[in-house]
């Protein structure tokens, strides 16, 4: 009797293209795969190409603390890293994290309010002079959007 010999396994795709069979598969738009991809790049070249399989919560910390402190990224910039990286270990390596992400996190920015107060217009009215003047005055009476008038005013 003679044994049947195993078929050779196909070679295994690189990384980054079974991560966009991933994205693909699961219906990700161009745009998040294109992301996706490029932030899993860029973790790898940060810690010298090493195979992510080889790093973990501590590699992951550090890269990501890299963009807040030293890159200054916004907040949402480096969620969406850590959301590609998480995607990576989850979906594509089907490793997860045994450690707590420790991340330094970016700051949100702070949001300045939309319209000024009584006092701060008067306070901007005041230190305006002739035809300057006359626009921001008259579009405050009227209640047209300022900002149109002071464009045009300081054109």
């Amino acid at each position: 009797m003679t044994t049947i010999s195993s078929q050779p396994q196909p070679p295994k795709k690189p990384l980054l293209e079974q991560m966009r069979d991933a994205l693909r598969a699961r219906h990700y738009s161009i745009r998040t795969e294109t992301s996706y991809l490029d932030w899993a790049k860029r973790f790898i070249l940060f810690h010298n190409k090493r195979h992510p399989e080889t790093m973990g919560a501590p590699e992951i910390t550090a890269f990501l603390t890299h963009l807040a402190i030293e890159q200054n990224v916004a907040a949402s910039t480096q969620t969406q890293a850590l959301s590609a990286i998480l995607f990576l270990y989850r979906q594509v390596l089907h490793l997860d994290l045994d450690e707590p992400l420790d991340i330094v996190r970016a700051k949100k920015p702070e949001r300045l309010p939309g319209v000024l107060s009584r006092d701060e217009a008067q306070a901007i009215l005041r230190r305006m002079s002739g035809d300057y003047q006359l626009t921001p005055a008259l579009a405050a009476q009227v209640q047209v959007w300022p900002s149109c008038c002071m464009a045009a005013a300081c054109a």
